[in-house]
């Protein structure tokens, strides 16, 4: 016996956070998040309405992450030297 819903595409959940949280998570200040949003170096946000954006928890966490590998890559190289 199949159930229906166990035909459907799963969703992975996301979050979108405001400006707040987004300073808390990556440790940046809002002028700094749209200097590197308008270089392409951060995530882009996400239009809710006119006057409300919002950002990917994902995207922001990935964004993290690689940095986080930066730093060890660039410590790894250092070491080799």
């Amino acid at each position: 016996m199949q159930l229906v819903h166990e035909s459907l595409p799963v969703i992975p959940r996301d979050r979108l956070l405001p400006i707040a949280e987004v300073e808390s998570i990556s440790g940046l200040k809002k002028t700094t998040i749209y200097m590197l949003m308008k270089r392409g170096e951060f995530p882009r946000s996400v239009q809710i309405t006119p006057r409300c954006v919002r950002w990917p928890e994902s995207h922001v966490l990935s964004f993290v992450q690689a940095r986080i590998a930066q730093i060890g890559a660039a410590q790894t190289a250092s070491a080799a030297s």
